[in-house]
């Protein structure tokens, strides 16, 4: 018998005062059995952190050919392809073509990700935005995650700070660029 999604509910209060986003976010995130907890925490950094209209969430590690996250216009055109760990170049590549504007956020070495894309064959390299985040901050936050959570989110001056119950946590949002 195949596994199935584990639905996780979390309601958000982002406060986004860098981007001047103030909002309380319903959200509904299937984690797939395959995917680690961090993984989708990051799923769930990078909605917050590009929220606009027509963002959504794709299925994750399930969703084959599609970002962990992308945002579509009125029309229904893609406008962003957000990527979540560590992609290849050929995603990122497609990706940025396709939108015409790409990003990652990651929670993995970036150093060694910067080392398989650089070189690479990648539309518009130099304007996706790699945002990164202290390992032990994702570790630790991904462990308080349960499938029903209230948590606040916010970001000042490129810091970000997520209280969750009685804990606050904090990390820097610190953005390279494929050289």
């Amino acid at each position: 018998m195949a596994l199935t999604a584990t639905i996780y509910n979390l309601i958000i209060e982002l406060a986004d005062v860098d981007r001047g986003v103030y909002e309380t976010l319903d959200l509904r995130v299937a984690r797939q059995p395959s995917e680690a907890a961090e993984y989708m925490l990051m799923r769930i950094l990078a909605y917050c952190l590009e929220y606009t209209e027509g963002i959504a969430f794709t299925q994750g590690v399930a969703a084959g050919d599609e970002p962990a996250v992308l945002v579509r216009d009125l029309t229904g055109k893609l406008t962003a392809w957000i990527e979540v760990g560590l992609p290849d170049a050929e995603r990122l590549h497609r990706g940025s073509k396709q939108a015409g504007r790409a990003a990652v956020y990651t929670h993995r070495d970036v150093g060694q990700l910067l080392g398989q894309l650089a070189g690479k064959k990648i539309y518009q390299a130099e304007a996706i935005p790699i945002y990164a985040f202290d390992r032990r901050f994702v570790d630790e936050l991904a462990g308080l995650l349960e499938r029903r959570t209230s948590l606040s989110l916010s970001v000042t001056e490129r810091e970000l700070y997520v209280s969750i119950g009685a804990r606050t946590l904090s990390s820097a949002i610190v953005e390279h660029h494929i050289e």
